[in-house]
């Protein structure tokens, strides 16, 4: 029975792995689980009871590096709390079965590497030999202060007028000054990267208002082209293009907004073509900088969702991380989708979630998850969530006003925060002061969070922290709904409908925000009242 158990396991693993050409079969040690790979672990809409945070459950079905991101970073780095880790500098595919990780790779069987004891260990030995700190940040301001977009506000009405207008409210309201982004179609189309001249009369003018208002200004852009205009003919002449496998004819690529050609990053015609028109923005306007969107992997990958019928002549995980390493030219950019850009120049933000409870509990652990891949510089989701059509669809005599202030309560403590819906236009004024004190708890806060991006920029390691990473072997390796500030402080905001929560504090003494001493290696149980967010200093 045992043999033909073993056989239908070597079967399985067979006909999984067709395509790959090395699979490396990895028995778990006791106690051992995987951390690592992705950031996001689902898309929005699903269902909240399927997602899977990590560690890895013993039984995990195969993702494919090469082939999906999760619409988030991702990185060929897997973990252990055992102070393991596994590395390839290129794609694997992999899975877990009663607790084994199995790899699959189509460049070289792949071992895991012994790093010590720990995670952290583990992390931190990975880190050093395959994507070392560079030393530098992105600009301090967008970890100081919030951070605003239009894109729930204005969404694809993007104009002169209203951007004036959110900016004014975001001080008349006594919300402080931070960065400012403009997102999707200010231009008039696609790849042209000049601002539209109806929505957008004097677009020196609106920048210059803002700048004396203290904010820093991005615009939203991607790397598609629309098919029928002057830029997507230039690019085509001069070889710019992603084309259609084993043809030399462009490849429309389906994405949220329709369909597109897209730059092939590879090309360094392409490159600088895109650089070059980022550039004069700047020097036209006084545009501080970018938020760079797109470039999932599944763009480019035939029989996906979003390219079902034909293949393409790139890599969709080798255009994101090219795409990456242009926004790192920018101190002040913004990206979602990222390859192997562990400790790079970059501010990343965590996938568009929809406005519910359910996809609240998405922010802690994706945030840890980011930090364990070399992403630092992390922005959860815009407070309330991303997704435009959730707000589209709400009632708005029935919003969950305390949602709101929760969402903005989980990302104070956090390396970013970034506002969109405007609070004053969806709260009542008691809910509004509590969501401005979390923006001002965040630029409270604001040197010591970015003290943290310094010691990120020279050390490598983690600003959001997981616990197990902190305090290994304590039993903290599925605590997703906590986490460390460093190394000082935990924080423990609510997720959820209610007041009352539980707390696991680590060995030590700590005291909270309210200045109450607690001894640790045990859970507490707190009240939580919509004013307060929960968060514990470690005491010497």
């Amino acid at each position: 029975m045992k043999r033909f158990l073993n056989l239908i396991f070597l079967l399985l693993i067979v006909g999984s792995v067709r395509g790959h050409e090395y699979t490396s079969h990895i028995p778990s040690l006791k106690g051992e689980v995987w951390y690592g790979a992705y950031t996001a672990k689902a898309y929005c809409n699903t269902p909240f009871n399927k997602i899977q945070f990590q560690p890895y459950p013993s039984e995990y079905a195969k993702k494919d590096l090469s082939r999906d991101n999760n619409g988030n970073q991702a990185a060929p780095l897997l973990m252990s709390n055992m102070g393991r880790y596994i590395w390839s500098d290129e794609p694997f595919a992999f899975e877990l079965k009663q607790g084994d990780l199995v790899i699959y790779s189509n460049f070289e069987k792949i071992v895991p590497i012994n790093a010590g004891s720990s995670l952290r260990e583990a992390y931190v030995q990975a880190m050093h030999k395959h994507f070392p700190p560079v030393g530098q940040t992105p600009d301090m301001l967008m970890f100081k202060m919030p951070q605003y977009n239009t894109w729930i506000e204005l969404g694809r009405n993007q104009n002169q007028k209203d951007i004036l207008k959110y900016a004014s409210d975001i001080i008349t309201h006594g919300f402080p000054a931070g960065v400012f982004m403009v997102d999707d179609q200010w231009a008039r189309d696609y790849g042209c990267l000049e601002f539209d001249p109806v929505k957008f009369p004097d677009p020196k003018a609106m920048v210059d208002e803002l700048h004396a208002k203290g904010f820093k200004i991005m615009l939203w852009l991607t790397p598609f082209i629309s098919p029928d205009g002057e830029e997507f003919k230039e690019m085509l002449a001069k070889g710019g293009l992603v084309l259609k496998k084993n043809s030399k004819r462009p490849a429309l690529i389906k994405w949220w907004n329709g369909y597109s050609a897209c730059l092939d990053l590879t090309k360094e015609v392409a490159v600088e073509w895109l650089r070059s028109k980022l550039k004069i923005l700047q020097n036209t306007y006084g545009i501080d900088g970018f938020k760079f969107d797109a470039v999932d992997f599944d763009f480019y990958v035939e029989g996906s969702k979003v390219f079902p019928n034909e293949d393409t002549n790139v890599k969709g995980y080798e255009q994101s991380e090219l795409y990456t390493k242009l926004g790192a030219e920018f101190t002040f950019n913004e990206l979602r989708a990222s390859w192997k850009n562990g400790n790079q120049l970059v501010a990343q933000r965590l996938q568009d979630k929809g406005y519910s409870w359910d996809e609240l509990k998405l922010l802690i652990p994706d945030m840890l998850s980011a930090g364990l891949i070399g992403h630092h510089y992390t922005c959860p989701d815009m407070i309330g969530g991303g997704l435009l059509s959730t707000f589209e669809n709400i009632d708005y005599s029935k919003f969950d006003q305390s949602l709101m202030v929760r969402s903005a309560q989980n990302q104070a403590l956090m390396p970013m925060m970034q506002f969109s819906v405007a609070p004053w236009r969806v709260l009542d004024r008691e809910h509004l002061a509590l969501c401005r004190e979390a923006a001002l708890l965040h630029s409270r806060f604001g040197d010591y969070i970015y003290s943290l991006a310094l010691e990120a920029a020279e050390g490598g390691e983690p600003i959001v922290r997981h616990l197990e990473y902190v305090f290994p072997h304590q039993g903290f390796q599925v605590c997703n709904d906590q986490y460390m500030l460093g190394d000082k402080y935990l924080v423990a905001p609510m997720n959820e409908k209610g007041t009352v929560r539980t707390v696991i504090l680590p060995k030590g003494k700590w005291k909270d925000e309210q200045g109450k001493v607690y001894k640790g290696g045990g859970t507490v149980r707190i009240e939580v009242p919509l004013e307060r967010l929960p968060y514990f200093e470690r005491l010497k």
